[in-house]
């Protein structure tokens, strides 16, 4: 019986198979029909009984009722949920026991469930007994009614027991259960229809009432057990979810929410009805955040630290000689030491985590494929005209099902690839901000702050894109392998011509790569020098506007720039050629695989079935094809990336050993700075515990080397260096956070009032609080540039005495304080009886007036300590100190009472009446210069003050005091605004025009004609596959080879000079762009600079120049291409089947709307994670340049704690866009997929009247337009949000500008002023509009060749006044002539270009020695030379190897500030102007060097008129005429003498200075 049945069975198998349509049938895929082949032998033992059921293929297929066999459904149906999820079963519980998230409470939905299973358990084996039962009765079942049923059982009792693990695991939901419900009701659809049609028509024996009842029960508890694994879990007890203000609904959401994204869409509607704003994004999931990945990637980061000193360790020659020869060949074997490898540290931190991704990818490559196959059988069912409809369905749903599948793994490939490149990104920045904490001087010195940088942003940027397409790598040559298998099936050997065709574009793609990735590394030197070209100019910006410089740097930083816009030109058109080779790439393929095809044998013809499936396949080889090279280039990329950062992330590091910490302090033997060989040559000191002593010495004779030592801030060659106890630190220019006052001061230390008040009174601040804005609350601006130099270095000082150390170093900090604040300060914090008693001080100072009072002089020479006792000891030692002292000292007489007593410090006009602390403290004098030393009084005046534009910025106006606002209400810089809503047109029509209108539209012209060609070719090879079915002549098929290659070669060109259009109207626009940008910059009046973070201006000049310049291009460029591609689709589809043109409508209203949702909340996070990005790199240049102060205090870990913090805050915007992206994509791609679903419904309703070839065409396009949709949307949000930095750009181009350079018909003759005559007439000005009168009514007249001394209290507008001669602060009312000549009618630059100024600030630029004296080139070297000996700068400047070409560091950080000064004084007597104006210039200079200059001027400056802001009294009592200010109105005006004797206020700061008595 069961022999002669086998046979037909057999039969009918084969034939039903090679008509290859069970495939369609149901949802069964083409496995499951092997499967059913295979499996048959042991199932006809299984279902031996069974006869009566055999299958016969007009039931399965040949009919319009279809039906499997029994047999089948009992066995491949049943058992196939249950190999699932025992095969994943293992891994899942390895993966639960991972990851214990602790346990959740038993729940009503959780009783529900494992209820449920149990009840299913049951059922199964009801079922078993019952097949026993009748066993019993004797009736003989098949033994498939005994397995199966024991097998779901068992499954059943595995549910159960999973659903309790998960709950103890912390698992709220669960996807692999999720899939096995899934499967176990597909797989159940079957049987239940089967067993409906059974009882409708009653064929066979009656049915089995028990096994009917048992199986509609299981059907639908498995319904009920899929619906209640839709639904979540409380979250387990304990977690961080719960503590949480704002979690992140992904850690909560279930799995079908997870693989559809549905849990963002919360945020999609919040961001579609408001703009999104901080507050609402959600906290960052924990294992993304800086404290969880920074750590594991540093662990990994220390291993191959290790692994590289091995190495050296261990490869290192050996030798049996003498020490010295080994140490020669060790140092020699150490030459080219092996790096560690920075790419395995990122490998092993974030590889495993990467490859789950990466297993995504895998699976959505394979599928994939299926929809080409599927297209195969649809053809070829339109081309049957007797086949059953339900094939046509079933196909079109199998389409749209594989789709659809294809599309949730897809976008969870993406999601991983994105959440690695957000951990890489923080991990790199976490390291490179953890290393410039302990990068010593001389590394730092390599890398300056904007490459610094420019490594956070760009380099970790370029990993972060690239981690999104690693995968291409494998997965695209995986593509490509398969699709060409697949073709050969198809096309058979002329597959070959095709692959030789691919073959011969590699070298071209390649080649394109290397010469892209050699432009890549021209194009970051390029920018990099701009960068931090940009960065000094911005910095020393009102530098530049005093001596009319701006003209010589903009055509530098323009010079780079053009350099930059050639490299970016190139690259243009190199990617233009690209585009052109990967976008014809495909249909040369096709070309050539078809013209071989048909040209080889007659008897092959092109039909739609093979022109389709292969074009098909062909689209699939176009991604892998075309992103291939940009995924090595985008590689290349990284890898310079990469080399960068492992550079930077292995310099030296300052040793924490070179200081011995608990040790009496002792110093001894040479902290050598590398920078100049042996900057201490050999020291040796000790400073006895709580004792305070004084260094002193000339300008740039190591004072400041000798304090870093201390620090260990300097690289120790030889000797030992000891601290005892905890250090505070003040450094020469006070380094100020931007942070509030009080912050600064508390410095991380908890706030405890008594003491902190007592803190102010010492450092003299109190009366600052009384005028500052917000009192101590007061939001301090960048560098402290709301202060003034005297109260920054106070803050300074206060931050050093709230820390309560042990040991304090003190760089010079009286210098920038006025004689009486100088001695409130030695008296009440660093003196003897100071605050401070008991506590070891060293002093640097070039003050003498406090060395009677230090226990011990340790006096400096060229690095050497030349002489070290009290200053008794040192007067009868007669050496160099005591010659020093004598030419400053005439007699001893003046003794310590005649001094001022501390009531009288602050007299009733001095600070606290004024609101302004922007200027310089009330004066110190020091004519009689021996007077003041030998009283004892406290000039130290070497004071570095802003000046007061730049510091009243606080917005306060400087005249009488406003009463206190509330703390914190007075905020000097602004947060950084984003615009809100969508990008309005105006910002798109702006880049166009940059473009070019005429441009732009021929740009748009090309793009439709490079369709218009593709779609040709396309309808071309449709038409030509109906020749198929005539007989067709050789000649035919030349003419359709003909037309088609010429359509596709058309279509070619046009890509390429569309392309070649496009690069050259972006690389237009962005050289525009720039250049309005870089105008407008050095056009913007000072006090724009004043409010205006530095990191936000960089910002504008880095992250969105490069946007404009790299970004934006090749966006604009997807975007034009998808854009016309998706139109193109659709006029294809509905030229082929009309119909569709129905469902056109509902579904762009749902794209559109979809759209709407994700561009608005797409849009606006992108706003916010721009705008959180300026804080991370701004508080990275405030550490560096603080990075000494950081590390005495041993605050590293808490600037750490707050860069992490500022990382975490950005990448909180930056992953909801991620997340965005993925939630569009599934939803778009739905609509992509429903397209397809239509258009081959519509293709079988219509298979009567369509040809093939039309429905080759119509579904091959739909199949293409999934992907296409999809970026189109992207795109359009992209461009959205790029476009942004165009606005950012302009937004700064058009800031208000100040008044033009030169007035043509106004200029003043070359050589005025002849006589140097200055004049104000009822002369007033305010710092801002709305802000009170800074100098009222001022009249006064100075005639050519007078020496005028400006002096007066805080805030009595000196500065201001000499900023008015600049036209840095314009008129309020009234006018200055200068001989005759009204400034404010002249050009700025002819007005500035006439004047001289010695700042208080000495800004120097990076370059040369000669750039920083003469920019314009217009000075012989005689002059310079001559200028430089006036300066004293001589010896110095010959001593350097390079002389003249002597390079300055950034800010001239290689030169002491002393002589950073001297060389201001250089410059000034180059320029030799008949106006000379100083304001303090001689504050960073020991006495001897001051005298030297104040005598340099005396002589040099003979017949110019000169105004002098004097804080030492002694410097201007010689000079003409002295002006004293009180709070912006003359108080007194006329001859030292004359004044003196009047009594009045000049008098009395006389007499506070101890000049008269």
């Amino acid at each position: 019986m069961t022999s002669v049945s086998l046979g037909p069975r057999w039969s009918l198998f084969n034939s039903y198979y090679q008509s290859r349509l069970i495939f369609s049938h149901f949802l069964l895929t083409k496995q499951t029909a092997c499967l059913e082949i295979q499996y048959w032998p042991q199932r006809s033992l299984l279902c031996k009984p069974t006869v009566v059921h055999l299958p016969v293929a007009n039931q399965t297929i040949h009919t319009d009722r279809p039906d499997l066999p029994a047999c089948f459904q009992l066995t491949v149906l049943s058992w196939l949920p249950c190999i699932y999820l025992w095969a994943v079963t293992p891994l899942y519980i390895f993966y639960l026991k991972r990851n214990n998230k602790g346990y959740i409470m038993m729940s009503v939905l959780n009783r529900f469930k494992t209820a449920f299973g149990f009840v299913l358990w049951l059922v199964c084996w009801s079922d078993l007994f019952y097949s026993f039962h009748e066993l019993r009765n004797g009736l003989t079942r098949p033994p498939i009614y005994f397995v199966t049923p024991l097998v779901v059982g068992m499954t059943m009792l595995l549910v159960t027991f999973l659903i309790q693990f998960e709950r103890l695991r912390g698992m709220q939901s669960s996807g692999v259960l999720f899939i096995f419900w899934f499967l176990s009701l597909l797989c159940a659809i079957v049987p239940f229809r089967s067993k409906i049609l059974q009882l409708l028509t009653r064929t066979g024996a009656p049915p089995d009432k028990l096994r009917f009842t048992t199986f509609y029960l299981y059907f639908s508890l498995v319904l009920l057990e899929l619906i209640l694994s839709c639904f979540n879990e409380k979250p387990p007890l304990f977690s961080t979810v719960v503590t949480d203000p704002n979690p992140c609904p992904e850690s909560t959401a279930g799995f079908l929410s997870t693989i559809t994204f549905w849990w963002f869409t919360r945020m999609a509607v919040k961001g579609y009805k408001t703009p999104l704003e901080a507050k609402d994004l959600w906290s960052l999931n924990v294992q993304d955040s800086s404290q969880t990945v920074v750590p594991r990637f540093l662990e990994e980061w220390e291993k191959e630290q290790a692994k590289a000193q091995m190495y050296v360790y261990t490869h290192a020659p050996q030798s049996n000689n003498g020490p010295e020869e080994t140490e020669v060949l060790l140092s020699e074997g150490r030459a080219a030491p092996r790096q560690p490898s920075f790419l395995w540290a990122l490998i092993r931190a974030f590889g495993p985590f990467f490859l789950i991704g990466s297993a995504y990818k895998l699976l959505q490559d394979l599928i994939s494929f299926v929809s080409p196959q599927l297209l195969r059988l649809l053809i070829s069912f339109t081309k049957q005209k007797g086949a059953p409809d339900w094939w046509g369905y079933a196909l079109a749903f199998l389409m749209f099902f594989t789709a659809l599948l294809q599309t949730l793994i897809l976008h969870q490939h993406f999601q991983y690839c994105f959440v690695t490149g957000m951990r890489l990104r923080t991990a790199i920045i976490g390291a490179i901000y953890r290393k410039s904490l302990v990068i010593t001087n001389a590394a730092k010195r390599k890398s300056t702050v904007g490459e610094i940088v420019n490594l956070m942003s760009v380099d970790a940027q370029r990993f972060m894109d690239l981690t999104t397409f690693l995968n291409m790598l494998w997965s695209a040559p995986l593509q490509i392998i398969l699709a060409l298998y697949f073709l050969w099936q198809n096309l058979g050997p002329s597959v070959l011509a095709g692959l030789a065709v691919m073959v011969l574009l590699i070298p071209l793609n390649a080649a394109i790569a290397v010469k892209t990735r050699a432009y890549q590394v021209q194009q970051m030197q390029h920018k990099d020098a701009r960068i931090k070209l940009m960065s000094e100019i911005l910095n020393g910006i009102k530098v530049l506007k005093l001596y009319a410089w701006e003209g010589s740097f903009q055509e530098k930083v323009l010079a780079i720039r053009q350099k930059e816009l050639d490299v970016l030109r190139r690259t243009a058109y190199l990617g233009a050629l690209s585009t052109m080779a990967w976008t014809s790439a495909p249909f040369l393929v096709a070309l050539t695989t078809f013209a071989v095809y048909v040209k080889v044998d007659e008897n092959n013809v092109l039909d739609a079935e093979k022109a389709f499936v292969s074009l098909s396949l062909f689209n699939i080889l176009r991604f892998p094809l075309n992103m291939l090279p940009q995924v090595i280039s985008s590689i290349i990329q990284a890898s310079v990336s990469l080399k960068r950062i492992q550079d930077f992330l292995s310099h030296s590091e300052l040793d924490p050993e070179a200081v011995q910490k608990n040790i009496a302090l002792v110093k001894s033997s040479a902290p050598a700075g590398c920078e100049r060989p042996s900057v201490c040559p050999s020291i040796n000191m000790l400073v006895p515990q709580g004792s305070l002593v004084a260094v002193v010495g000339q300008v740039g004779c190591g004072k400041s080397s000798l304090i870093s030592a201390l620090l260990g801030e300097m690289e120790k060659i030889e000797g030992d260096v000891a601290v005892r106890g905890s250090v505070a630190y003040v450094p020469q220019q006070a380094w100020i956070q931007n942070a509030t006052l009080r912050d600064n001061i508390l410095f991380g230390k908890p706030f405890a009032e008594q003491k902190y008040h007592s803190v102010l009174e010492a450092c003299a601040l109190t009366p600052d609080l009384e005028v500052l804005p917000g009192g101590d609350m007061t939001e301090i601006g960048e560098k402290g540039i709301n202060l003034s130099g005297g109260q920054r270095q106070r803050v300074s000082l206060a931050r050093s005495l709230y820390s309560d150390a042990d040991v304090y170093l003190l760089d010079d900090p009286l210098s920038a304080v006025d004689a009486h604040v100088a001695k409130h300060i030695f008296d009440n914090l660093i003196g003897p009886e100071g605050a401070l008693k008991g506590k070891t001080r060293l002093l640097v100072t070039h003050g003498v007036s406090f060395l009677p009072q230090v226990d011990n002089i340790l006096v400096m020479v060229d690095g050497r300590v030349t002489e070290m006792g009290s200053y008794q000891e040192l007067l009868d030692q007669n050496g160099a100190f005591a010659e020093f002292l004598r030419n400053y000292a005439i007699e001893d007489v003046i003794e310590e009472e005649d001094l001022i007593e501390d009531e009288e410090l602050f007299p009733d006009d001095a600070l606290s009446n004024h609101t302004d602390m922007a200027d310089n403290e009330p004066v110190v004098n020091e004519t009689k210069r021996q007077i003041s030393i030998i009283s004892g009084d406290s000039d130290n005046s070497k004071t570095r003050r802003r000046h007061l534009a730049s510091q009243r910025k606080s917005g306060e106006p400087p005249a009488e005091k406003k009463p206190r606002q509330a703390p914190g209400s007075e905020k000097l810089i602004h947060a950084e605004t984003s615009e809100t809503g969508r990008v309005k047109m105006k910002v798109f029509m702006d880049y166009a025009k940059a473009v070019g209108l005429v441009l732009s539209v021929i740009i748009c012209l090309l793009y439709g004609c490079q369709n218009a060609a593709a779609i040709g070719a396309n309808v071309w090879l449709s038409d030509w596959t109906k020749d198929a079915s005539a007989n067709q002549t050789r000649d035919e098929v030349n003419m359709r080879l003909g037309v088609y290659a010429s359509l596709g070669i058309a279509q070619g060109l046009l890509v390429m000079v569309s392309s070649f259009t496009l690069a050259v109207g972006n690389i237009g626009a962005a050289k525009k762009l720039h250049y309005n940008l870089l105008n407008n910059k050095f056009h913007t009046p000072q006090a724009f600079f004043d409010t205006t973070p530095l990191g936000r201006l960089i910002n504008r000049f880095s992250k969105d120049i490069y946007i404009i310049d790299e970004v934006l291009p090749s966006t604009v460029l997807m975007f034009l291409g998808t854009l016309f591609s998706s139109v193109s689709t659709m006029i294809v589809i509905v030229a082929s089947t009309p119909i569709f043109a129905v469902v056109i409508v509902p579904l762009a209203f749902v794209y559109v709307f979809v759209q709407r949702f994700y561009v608005a909340t797409s849009r606006q996070l992108k706003r916010l994670e721009s705008v959180s990005r300026s804080p991370i790199y701004s508080h990275f240049s405030e550490t560096i340049t603080g990075a000494s102060v950081i590390r005495a205090y041993g605050k590293d870990s808490a600037f750490v704690h707050m860069s992490d913090t500022r990382v975490d805050d950005n990448q909180k915007s930056y992953y909801p866009g991620i997340v965005a992206n993925r939630w569009l994509g599934v939803r778009i791609e739905f609509i992509g997929n429903c397209i397809v679903l239509f258009a081959a419904l519509f293709a079988v309703i219509g298979k009567e009247k369509l040809n093939p070839g039309l429905v080759g065409l119509s579904v091959s396009y739909a199949l293409q337009v999934t992907m296409t949709l999809n970026w189109m949307v992207r795109m359009t949000s992209d461009l959205e949000s790029n476009i942004v930095a165009v606005e950012r750009v302009k937004e700064y181009s058009e800031t208000k500008t100040e008044a033009p350079w030169v007035v043509e018909d106004k200029r003043p003759p070359s050589d005025w002023p002849p006589q140097g005559n200055v004049e104000f007439r009822d002369y007033s000005v305010r710092y801002r509009e709305g802000l009170d009168l800074v100098l009222k009514n001022l009249t006064l007249s100075v005639q050519g060749g007078e020496k005028v001394g400006i002096v007066g209290r805080t805030g009595a507008g000196k500065s201001s006044m000499t900023l008015c001669l600049f036209r840095l602060l314009e008129a309020a009312g009234g006018e200055i002539t200068i001989d005759g000549v009204k400034i404010s009618e002249i050009g700025l630059h002819d007005l500035r270009s006439k004047l001289t100024i010695i700042p208080q600030e000495p800004v120097l630029f990076s370059g040369t020695l000669r750039m920083n004296l003469d920019p314009f080139d217009s000075y012989s070297d005689e002059d310079l030379w001559k200028a430089l000996e006036h300066s004293h700068l001589h010896k110095f400047v010959t001593n350097a190897p390079a002389k003249l070409e002597m390079e300055c560091a950034e800010g001239g950080e290689n030169l002491s500030v002393g002589q950073r000064q001297l060389v201001c004084l250089a410059r000034a007597l180059l320029r030799k102007t008949r106006i000379l104006i100083l304001d303090e210039a001689t504050a960073a200079i020991d006495l001897e060097t001051d005298d030297l200059i104040q005598s340099t001027i005396r002589t040099q400056f003979e017949d110019c008129t000169v105004f002098t802001i004097a804080h030492r009294l002694n410097t201007i009592m010689d000079y003409t005429r002295v002006l004293v200010l009180d709070k912006g109105e003359i108080s007194e005006f006329d001859t030292p003498s004359q004044l003196l004797s009047q009594k009045g206020v000049f008098y009395a700061m006389a007499k506070d200075a101890g000049l008269v008595q």
